[in-house]
């Protein structure tokens, strides 16, 4: 049995340690004595040596109401610090050691392509035009406060000290006397918000990943990129390159978010030039430090005359306009009037001058110099610009469709939303091709139409570095994405702006390929987007609409199909993937999800969401971010020149098979069984989820409906809490029996051996049923329902989720899941201990609060705990939603 790395298990020991002496020293000695009585428990338990779970439920139900919140506590901050030491591990070198999660070098996998008969030609050029942007969504799955995560980084800077062997024992000692009060101080401060963080605050939090992580990680990133291309090519990245590109939905995600307001999005893209301008400001006062010297060019010295110091001239005059940009965004973010002159404003107006510096050193031999700090500075601005993020526009076909509409109508055209789609294509492009205005200058509209309206005026008013895509969500027809450029025309856009349909549900992927064809048949269309195109891929809707199974199927042939589209009219796509952090939801492992697409489908552009804690465990520190843009690089180049083979014609037929059976199983559960919703809300602390004040966004798109309404992320977590992890393989279970019945088994495993899609699919599935845990299922059952149909639904529906594991196992050829992924079974297993008091007590403390709110008022203490639960639950998994 694999157990965690020597070093890790220390660091999990120690953090333990210094955790226990924290509630030692907490009034009431006798609550770590509980506390260690309690995990004694859940060990035992988990050894099965009192039976399934009894002692530890015993244990648990004697806790007054004193210690019900300490003891949760505990646990909690026992998990959040066992997953930093792990995050940590990940990218710890030491003695060179190379951790179990260290990734593939850019080096090593641009070898394997020229060995693979890749030229270095085609690799250069392919790496040179590299475009992955990474997509920095609000979903509201950060369950950690943003104080406790900055104590949690300085922890794991640390443990980063603590990894010299020529420490002097009283050095050590001071690192360790810090690690203690920093984990004292987690102790003592409140993990759970107690109000919802509005929208520019989300913003804001997005902008601190860049300050305290990106904006080190990625220049050191794109000189390894550089480094490792020259060695494989014989030339490195073009000065200008920007192959890793960062934007946001945090202020701009408005679909069924009304606390994003078009003024929230002007603070927010204010708000990113401040913060640039802040941090180029301190870049530029190093570089003045650095660029003392007096050899320049012909070129500079046209600018700066004869001065000694040329280069400090040039720096001065940009710190001078940083300062007044930065000046300006203040006063703009407060409501103020702000000066403009004299402010950065267009990319170019920075960018120029310090490559002239670059220029001039070059050519003054001082090579060494310009690619020095000056060359991190120029990379930064290429990939940040002056708007630090580029911000996408997210908002509802039909919110522009109405738009639309009112206008028309009030201008006594007719009846938009009556008029068939081909109509409103003819008026649309009839429109764009004119030249005159189509808003009436004194018209009034209804607040809805004004709130689209003036969105589009404030996205106008920007540069184009500043904006990255309008992303429609419900999007079907071309009349949905031509009325989102005549709005913005209309508002004074004068850059074409990348406008993407979002295509979500089960038939939305379907209709994709026809929605897109129909599109680029649209001739003023194909011009205005310059045969570039960007469609976005839903994963978490289309996953709770038609399960996992029949969605990644839906995803993977919509993907080929709109590859095969655009090849056919000659447009470049570049398909976004808007996954989530889970499985259920189309998250997992990047490199082996991005490898496992369509060939074809990655052509030198990918785009991604990151959300909630997926962007701490991926961008949180420095090394990790270097980490996860080699592990995203390698990846992209990889499936761009050697694209994964695709699937033969027996495969779509067993995978065609397969999913109309997952499908029919899965809608007949969470559609056609009356018994679900009922049962679904009585078992899952999916009522309860409103109280943890985790975003500015509603838990629902509609209040009071009905799973439909419920989005994608607390669908997945109360599942998730409760460990019957449905969404993930509900609709898969009935598939793999009926083909083990069939005897496609050896089809199966063909199609594991040779599809890389298919094998990606099976391993997610392993992961989360390696993650379901039926005794807690069956304990929240017990406690929480007690309508006999409701019971026995959630005996069928665990009974299921045992044959879906026997099944899976039988296919792989596995005694236990997880047999490949060592590391991580360890990992779970070491947690469990700790997440199943949190279990337990949250089933008791649903119970109460439930019991409680009948009465008239939950108890202070029982809510506060049940909320930790949740937070602690949510780390023992290491995912939310």
């Amino acid at each position: 049995m694999t157990e965690l790395h020597p070093e890790l298990r220390e660091n999990v020991r120690m953090l333990g340690e210094l955790l226990g002496q924290s509630i030692q020293r907490h009034p009431g000695q006798d609550c770590f004595e509980r506390i260690e009585e309690v995990r004694a428990a859940a060990k035992a338990d988990r050894r099965q040596e009192s039976g399934s779970g009894q002692r530890l439920v015993n244990l648990l139900g004697k806790l007054s109401d004193d210690e019900l919140l300490p003891v949760t506590r505990a646990f909690n901050q026992f998990l959040n610090l066992a997953n930093l030491a792990e995050q940590y591990h990940g990218i710890r070198r030491k003695r060179g050691h190379q951790s179990d999660l260290m990734v593939e070098s850019l080096s090593e996998v641009f070898g394997r392509l020229k060995s693979g008969g890749v030229s270095a030609e085609d690799l250069h050029q392919r790496v040179a035009d590299l475009r992955i942007e990474y997509v920095l969504t609000a979903h509201p799955t950060e369950v950690a406060r943003r104080t406790l995560i900055m104590k949690y980084d300085e922890m794991s800077d640390c443990l980063a000290r603590l990894d010299h062997d020529d420490l002097m024992p009283a050095e050590r000692e001071e690192i360790v006397d810090r690690l203690g009060q920093l984990v004292t101080e987690a102790w003592h401060t409140d993990e759970i918000r107690h109000e919802r963080p509005t929208a520019v605050d989300e913003a804001k939090w997005g902008f601190a990943v860049i300050e305290n992580s990106l904006w080190q990680a990625l220049p050191r990133f794109l000189r390894s990129l550089d480094l490792s291309l020259t060695e494989a090519t014989g030339r490195g990245l073009p000065l200008n390159a920007s192959p890793i590109r960062i934007a946001s939905w945090m202020g701009g995600d408005r679909d069924g978010n009304p606390n994003v307001t078009h003024e929230v999005t002007r603070k927010v893209f204010l708000l990113g030039r401040w913060m640039a301008a802040d941090l180029y400001l301190r870049d530029i006062q190093a570089l003045r430090a650095e660029l003392s010297m007096w050899q320049a060019s012909d070129e500079l010295r046209a600018v700066t005359g004869d001065s000694r110091e040329p280069y400090r001239v040039v720096l001065a005059g940009l710190r001078e306009k940083l300062i007044k940009t930065r000046d300006w965004a203040e006063a703009s973010v407060a409501g103020e009037s702000a000066d403009t002159t004299g402010i950065l404003f267009a990319n170019e107006d920075f960018t120029g001058p310090l490559e002239l510096c670059y220029r001039s050193l070059i050519e003054s031999g001082l090579e060494t110099i310009a690619n020095g700090p000056l060359l991190d500075t120029i990379r930064r601005a290429h990939t940040f610009g002056l708007p630090l993020i580029r911000l996408d526009i997210r908002q509802e076909a039909s919110r522009h469709a109405g738009a639309v509409a009112e206008m028309v109508e009030y201008l006594g055209m007719g009846d938009y939303l009556s008029w068939s789609e081909q109509e409103r294509q003819d008026f649309l492009v009839r429109e764009l091709k004119g030249r005159r205005p189509l808003v009436p200058r004194n018209w009034q509209p209804s607040a809805e139409v004004a709130e689209v309206l003036a969105t589009c005026k404030v996205v106008a008013e920007q540069t184009p570095e500043a904006l990255g895509s309008y992303v429609i969500s419900m999007a079907s027809k071309p009349s949905d994405v031509l009325s989102v450029i005549l709005l913005l025309r209309e508002a004074g856009m004068e850059n074409p702006m990348r406008v993407v349909p979002l295509f979500e549900t089960l038939d939305d992927l379907r209709g994709a390929p026809d929605s897109m064809a129909a599109l680029y048949n649209v001739d003023w269309y194909r011009k205005y987007c310059e045969d570039r195109q960007e469609v976005m891929i839903g994963y978490s809707d289309s996953s709770k609409d038609a399960g996992q199974m029949m969605a990644a199927w839906a995803q993977y042939q919509a993907q080929e199909k709109l590859t095969e589209v655009a090849g056919k009219y000659g447009v470049h796509l570049t398909l976004f993937h808007g996954r989530g952090g889970t499985v259920g939801r189309g998250g997992g492992p990047a490199n082996r999800a991005i490898l496992s697409q369509p060939p074809g489908s990655v052509n030198g552009s990918f785009r991604i969401t990151e959300q909630g804690e997926m962007i701490r465990f991926k961008f949180g520190l420095p090394r990790l971010a270097e980490q996860s843009l080699t592990l995203y690089t390698t990846a992209v180049v990889e499936a761009t020149l050697a694209p994964p083979r695709g699937p033969e014609p027996k495969w779509r037929e067993v995978m065609d098979w397969l999913t109309e059976r997952s499908l029919k199983a899965y809608r007949d559960v969470v559609r056609d069984n009356p018994d679900f919703v009922p049962y679904f809300r009585q078992v899952t602390p999916e009522q309860a989820l409103g109280k943890l004040a985790l975003g500015s966004r509603p838990a629902r798109r509609k209040p009071g409906g009905g799973v439909e309404s419920l989005r994608a992320i607390p669908w997945i977590f109360a599942w998730t809490q409760m460990r019957l992890m449905l969404p993930s393989w509900l609709g898969s279970d009935v598939a793999l029996a009926e083909a083990f019945r069939s005897g496609r088994v050896p089809i199966l495993r063909e199609m594991m051996e040779k599809w890389p899609f298919f094998k990606t699919y099976v391993d997610m599935l392993e992961m989360v049923l390696a993650k379901s845990d039926l005794r807690i299922a069956s304990y929240y059952e017990q406690t929480l329902v007690d309508e006999p149909k409701l019971l026995e639904l959630g005996k069928d529906l665990r009974e299921r989720l045992q044959g879906c594991i026997r099944h899976l196992l039988e296919l792989k050829g596995q005694d236990t899941l997880l047999e490949q992924e060592p590391v991580f079974a360890h990992s779970m297993r070491v947690r469990n201990p700790y997440t199943d008091p949190l279990h337990y007590l949250q089933a008791e403390l649903l119970k109460r609060d439930r019991e409680s709110e009948g009465k008239g008022e939950v108890p202070d203490m029982v809510e506060r705990a049940l909320k930790v639960t949740m937070a602690g639950i949510s780390a023992g998994m290491r995912n939310t939603g």
